[in-house]
């Protein structure tokens, strides 16, 4: 059984259904996609920084880059298991998000994804500063890298 790649993963158990299958008949990649950005809005507002924050603060945590790895296919009914983390931060304008997931049965990855994040003003899209909230909440989150 293979372990999370990084320590205390924040996760979300899902299920493939029925709308999620393609012509391939297994998941559809784009539906891993939406799936890392559900798990990447709930951990933030886990962490206690919603929707409602950003637009208070005219800031948001944009994806500038996304990478998937995707190493096995899964099926219609699989549990599966999707885990994030934030990996890194330069306290100013960038993040790294990681993902893992996992078959629910067996702990085998799936797919494997990272996304590049860049801090921005809500109202014009331009690169801003972090503001002290998205640092301390943040940054506390990040976890280390194992290698």
């Amino acid at each position: 059984m293979n372990d999370w790649d990084y320590p205390s993963p924040f996760t979300l158990a899902l299920t493939p259904a029925a709308e999620h299958i393609d012509g391939l008949a297994h998941t559809n990649n784009a539906v891993y996609v939406q799936w890392c950005e559900q798990a990447g809005w709930a951990h933030s507002e886990a962490l206690g920084l919603s929707l409602d924050d950003y637009r208070r603060l005219d800031r948001a945590m944009a994806i500038r880059e996304g990478h998937y790895d995707y190493l096995l296919p899964s099926f219609e009914g699989e549990a599966l298991v999707l885990g994030t983390w934030l990996t890194a931060s330069d306290g100013r304008l960038t993040m790294e998000r990681r993902f893992q997931l996992r078959r629910a049965s067996d702990g085998v990855t799936l797919v494997r994804g990272r996304w590049v994040l860049v801090c921005i003003a809500i109202s014009d899209g331009k690169p801003k500063r972090m503001p002290a909230e998205f640092l301390s909440i943040y940054d506390a989150a990040v976890v280390p890298k194992t290698d």
